[in-house]
């Protein structure tokens, strides 16, 4: 029984603490990052990264070549001379052979190096483009975070206005009793009521949809009764620096583009090794002898392929045009990075602005209410321009409470776009 206790009391500690459990932004963006499927994708580049380095390792190691040959020969070389009472055969116009080759690279150009350089840049572009798909994350987690805290201040503005509307009620009864109203017009604060509730009802839907999408991002259920705080307002313009993922994306593009070029003289340079050939057919060696024989030849061998420069001009030609186009996509980005920032600081400049008048507003529209509320006791104004005055503090009210979380908005998607 004590055990039962102890667990039912668990049960609703544990309720309440996941009824006000609070959730920040950077969580929800450090959340969505480990839980979005294509983090998984930064092993494989690295797996990638590592096999294809070790494959181009194995380039330094001995190759073995197995090849066989049946042909025949229209003619055949012969001796020039007869010698007689001595019958000297020809080789045989039907020639077999079986041969294994052993080789090992002494000197490739710098081929295998240029091959893992090359593999290396060809991962830091993969990486980097990972690095910019997961960035993009923040953004679609930050509309959703600010879109939820822009419906709470919604529905918090929506509660004091069933609280005003709920004592204007009262008074409307009041001042029926005393004569001074008519039913029509406790129907009318009525309305206004339902059309609050009704609209209250919009709002918790949409908090919840938007609640499901968060969780869905951040891999965690959410409490509809969580509620998220506020991130703290910390922009500051002298501290502005692009650092966004893209920029060190557009550096490793470019990085592989140096080791191509690079990679162009290996082409056109000579390659030494060594080689032992074990062969088996008729004729061996000895050409003049029609028996299948084994044997065996080793040596050094250079190879030297002068056929790349003859493209080597437009190869180069090709690299170069390739670097125009991505620092112009390069450009292209700044530039529009920084007309987007520049919008987004005049955005925040402006909103500051509107909200220094914001409290003047709402204490004007306070006083037009009471106002307007002795002229319906005095008999000398309408409950519905009454109405209208508490429904116009009402919105004075939630213009303040939606700049200072659009305000928060605009910071952070400068935030976004300059990833400060």
């Amino acid at each position: 029984m004590e055990m039962k206790r102890t667990i039912l009391s668990f049960s609703f500690v544990l309720a309440a603490m996941l009824a006000h459990a609070q959730l920040t932004l950077e969580g929800c963006q450090h959340s969505a990052q480990t839980n979005y499927p294509l983090v998984r994708q930064y092993g494989l580049i690295e797996k990638a990264r590592e096999y294809n380095l070790e494959n181009a390792g194995k380039g330094y190691l001995p190759q073995f070549t197995l090849s066989g040959k049946a042909t025949y020969q229209s003619d055949v070389t012969k001796l020039p001379v007869d010698v007689p009472g001595i019958d000297i055969k020809s080789m045989p116009k039907d020639q077999y052979q079986v041969m294994l080759e052993v080789s090992q690279n002494i000197w490739d150009g710098g081929d295998i190096r240029s091959k893992k350089q090359l593999t290396r840049a060809t991962s830091e572009i993969d990486r980097g483009k990972q690095e910019v798909d997961m960035y993009a994350l923040n953004d679609r987690v930050n509309q959703l975070y600010f879109g939820i805290l822009l419906l709470d201040e919604q529905l918090r503005q929506n509660q004091l206005l069933q609280e005003d509307l709920g004592r204007t009620h009262q008074q409307v009864s009041n001042y029926i009793a005393n004569g001074i109203a008519n039913q029509s017009d406790l129907d009318a604060v009525s309305v206004e009521i339902l059309n609050t509730k009704q609209k209250r009802i919009e709002l918790e839907s949409s908090r919840q949809a938007y609640l499901s999408m968060l969780s869905i991002f951040i891999g965690k259920e959410i409490a509809s009764g969580t509620t998220l705080e506020k991130p703290a307002d910390t922009f500051e313009s002298t501290s502005l620096v692009n650092n966004r993922p893209e920029l060190r994306w557009f550096d490793a593009q470019g990085g592989q583009l140096n080791v191509q070029e690079s990679s162009l003289k290996t082409r056109f340079r000579p390659r030494f090794g060594l080689f032992v050939q074990g062969a088996y057919g008729n004729p061996g060696l000895n050409m003049l002898k029609d028996d299948f024989s084994a044997y065996y030849v080793a040596g050094v061998r250079m190879s030297w392929n002068f056929g790349s420069l003859y493209t080597l001009r437009n190869d180069r030609r090709l690299i170069d045009n390739n670097r125009r186009k991505l620092e112009t996509s390069r450009d292209v980005f700044l530039f529009n990075t920084n007309l987007e920032s520049t919008q987004q600081s005049s955005a925040i400049q402006s909103m500051r602005r509107q909200m220094v008048d914001d409290d003047e507003i709402i204490r004007l529209r306070v006083n037009i209410r009471k106002a307007a509320e002795a002229k319906v006791e005095n008999g000398t104004l309408t409950v519905t321009d009454m109405l209208r005055e508490i429904t116009a503090e009402n919105l004075a009210r939630q213009t303040k409470a939606l700049h200072e979380v659009q305000l928060l908005m605009n910071i952070w998607n400068l935030k976004y776009t300059l990833n400060n």
